[in-house]
């Protein structure tokens, strides 16, 4: 068993794909036309980690009833969480492409955890290995970040 895909509520569907595949690095995994249960169209687009099983399906918000979904898909809680290798290198690509952190970087027992916004606003972890050495970044707690 394995899980396959999770959903998040975005806006637009082409902001989204931009956002996940130029800033956060991940492949378009899928683009196709499809359609509501109603028969009206829409799009089935999935993005994906290079690598990884897991994959996102990018939902368009239909209707006043998902639209406040949109950046709340977690009631404002870490609700993502994106494991790299090298968290220095991610976190500086991230940056320079635009992706709003929302507190400086800090060590966990866990690793190193900085988090971030979504183009949709919801929050994520970005997690790398624990380095302790890491001067280069900050390793102060959330001063301003609500617990996730």
């Amino acid at each position: 068993m394995q899980l396959e895909l999770i959903t998040i509520v975005v806006a637009e569907y082409d902001a989204a794909i931009t956002f996940f595949v130029e800033a956060l690095g991940f492949d378009l995994v899928e683009d196709s036309p499809a359609r509501t249960n109603d028969g009206r169209p829409k799009r089935w687009v999935v993005v994906r980690p290079p690598g990884a099983a897991t994959g996102i399906l990018l939902a368009r918000a239909d209707g006043d009833r998902q639209l406040p979904a949109i950046g709340n898909q977690v009631a404002g809680r870490v609700g993502f969480f994106l494991r790299v290798d090298d968290f220095a290198a991610a976190h500086r690509r991230m940056s320079s492409a635009g992706v709003e952190f929302v507190g400086p970087p800090r060590d966990e027992p866990y690793g190193r955890v900085a988090v971030f916004l979504d183009i949709a606003g919801n929050r994520w972890d970005l997690l790398g290995p624990a380095d302790q050495s890491a001067s280069s970044l900050s390793t102060t707690g959330r001063d301003n970040v609500p617990e996730t």
